[in-house]
């Protein structure tokens, strides 16, 4: 009877070794798509950032980096404990399992918090950066920011492409509108404001912006919502193979 308990006690041990490997693979994948979204949003999207007051934009960025770099380094961790059967790298795997769990739940509504701060800060100052920075000197980063953020998104002007009309460069120059709100950009093609010229009725891109930023957060909490599912299973397989290790003669 003995012998029969030891071995079924040790197949459970090893079904639970691969289960926790295959998390550990399923976590990297997440942890690398964490830190790939990250790097892609400071790359790809880091000219937003200067029509931004707050540094809401650049810090999420550098979070997502570093949560995918903590989630892969805790992988390995649990790799190592794993493989080599050690208890006391199980307790630091729980741990960091645990710590990442919480971290998350805390970004979550941080994120939820910031955005309706970021949402109404928007609304308040992307007209005015607009009208008073756009193609002036020493404002070159905004005066891309918003030629691409034009282009990318469709629209023009902060609410509609009249925002241009008090803009302080529009004003000094030959155009309407600057030549980034046409639908196919040439120099001085600004001059003509007509709907079949420029996106006057596609709308402003303070909704367009408002409807990204959205989006990501949804990506963002979607991700989240299953590395955390993902961390809960781990933490339960964790602490059932823990149990069954301390069990184990030496």
């Amino acid at each position: 009877m003995d012998a029969h308990g030891d071995k079924t006690h040790t197949c459970g041990t090893i079904c639970l070794k691969y289960l926790l490997l295959l998390f550990n693979i399923l976590f990297w994948l997440a942890g690398g798509a964490v830190l790939a979204v990250g790097v892609w949003t400071l790359v790809e999207k880091s000219d937003y950032i200067s029509l931004l007051n707050s540094s809401f934009y650049s810090a999420s960025a550098y979070i997502l980096i570093a949560a995918g770099v903590l989630v892969i380094v805790t992988g390995i961790i649990g790799c190592c404990a794993i493989m080599k059967e050690m208890r006391s790298l199980l307790i630091v795997y729980l741990s960091l399992l645990l710590f990442i769990f919480l971290l998350e739940i805390i970004a979550g509504v941080l994120a939820y918090i910031t955005y309706q701060e970021l949402d109404e800060e928007l609304r308040q100052n992307l007209k005015g950066t607009m009208q008073q920075k756009y193609q002036q000197p020493g404002e070159e980063s905004v005066t891309q920011a918003v030629d691409k953020l034009q282009q990318e998104f469709k629209c023009c002007g902060s609410h509609n492409s009249s925002d241009w009309t008090e803009s302080v460069w529009i004003q000094v120059n030959e155009r309407l509108v600057p030549d980034s709100c046409c639908k196919t950009p040439t120099e001085l093609c600004g001059r003509r404001d007509h709907p079949s010229n420029i996106y006057k009725v596609e709308g402003g891109c303070i909704m367009k912006l408002e409807e990204f930023i959205l989006s990501q957060l949804y990506i963002l909490g979607s991700v989240g919502i299953g590395i955390a599912f993902l961390q809960l299973v781990g933490m339960m397989f964790t602490c059932c193979l823990y149990r069954n290790l301390k069990e184990d003669p030496y």
